[in-house]
């Protein structure tokens, strides 16, 4: 689904359903503090306030980059959202053979970047990214779940978006109560130059760490001046839709799905139509892209692929080197993934 406008402003349909949020919030604040197993290597968690669009994604990847730079070998964990085979034992994903229909679009993009396990079962999937040589796991969303309890937990703040109307699901977008996502995590990662992300982490009293997304220079040069269609399936489309604009792009027409949508031949026929009706170029995000696979270039069209910069690392660094120092694993001794 795609985030409704009164997630972000406390509108009448926000208040109507403020018994239903409050309820979730009971629960997930439980799910927040409940006791999980540890695993036998150290386990980052990376989170996002919200259902989705905060930008956890691009954190999780930046984090494995910056830790291979590091000399360690990360490996993520993750449920595979979206893919038919995430209910199974645990697997690694294989780029040659699986397709976002098997694993979701998310883990194809982590897949390109270190190896990525899919699977419910956090503790199984530790243990076999263990045995494929890992020195750290990355539990993509494991904030919310605590199948497997985190050494560290950084969670990913849209900084125009902040906590929406600050209500839980399905009054507002939050999957916690603030209060206690912002207790649960170690490190606020804030993306963007907004305002209310920023006003968050400054209350919160934890370390936090200003981040920004940015465009790969040579898709910029590409789109700089040209006509362009814009579509895309993610939980906020409308940054999508921004930063091309930021890019310099003519965004003559604009298209948004369903978060995770699953494109139908209605769909591409309707984007063939709107290329060809504005003489313009069809672009759209990475995790689209994931998801069209061949149809991709079939179409014509592009993806704009992005980064997280951060603005200054240094409390990310610290917090990294002193969960990896050789010595500091007393704590994850609870549980041997190898066993």
């Amino acid at each position: 689904m795609r985030a409704p406008g009164f997630w972000r402003d406390d509108r009448a349909a926000a208040r109507l359903l403020s018994p239903l949020g409050a309820l979730y919030g009971v629960v997930a604040r439980t799910r927040l503090t409940r006791t999980a197993p540890r695993a036998n290597l150290p386990a980052i968690a990376v989170g996002g306030l919200t259902a989705g669009g905060d930008g956890k994604t691009p954190l999780a990847i930046a984090l494995a980059q910056r830790l291979h730079a590091a000399g360690e070998r990360p490996a993520f964990l993750t449920r595979g959202y979206g893919g038919k085979r995430s209910e199974a034992s645990p697997f690694a994903v294989d780029l040659n053979r699986h397709n976002a229909d098997d694993v979701g679009d998310e883990a194809l993009l982590l897949a390109r970047v270190a190896p990525t396990i899919v699977g419910v079962d956090r503790i199984a999937g530790a243990a076999l990214a263990q045995r494929l040589g890992a020195s750290v796991v990355i539990l993509d969303d494991g904030f919310h779940s605590r199948r497997l309890a985190p050494d560290l937990t950084l969670v990913a703040i849209d900084s125009d978006y902040g906590a929406g109307n600050g209500r839980c699901l399905p009054a507002g977008p939050l999957r916690a109560p603030l209060d206690a996502q912002l207790a649960a995590a170690d490190i606020l990662v804030v993306i963007g130059d907004g305002a209310r992300g920023r006003d968050i982490a400054s209350c919160a009293n934890k370390p936090f760490v200003a981040a920004h997304l940015a465009a790969d220079p040579d898709a910029v040069e590409a789109i700089r001046g040209i006509r362009v269609v814009a579509f895309a399936g993610i939980a906020r489309p409308e940054k999508f839709f921004d930063l091309l604009k930021k890019c310099g792009a003519q965004v003559v027409a604009r298209l948004s799905f369903d978060d995770h949508r699953r494109f139908a031949e209605r769909d591409y026929a309707t984007l063939s139509r709107l290329r060809q009706a504005h003489h313009a170029r069809l672009v759209t995000t990475e995790k689209d892209a994931a998801r069209m696979g061949d149809r991709l270039a079939t179409l014509g069209a592009d993806a704009l692929p992005v980064t997280l910069a951060f603005d200054d690392a240094a409390v990310l660094d610290a917090a990294l080197r002193g969960l990896l120092e050789p010595g500091d694993n007393a704590r994850r001794r609870d549980v041997n993934p190898a066993s």
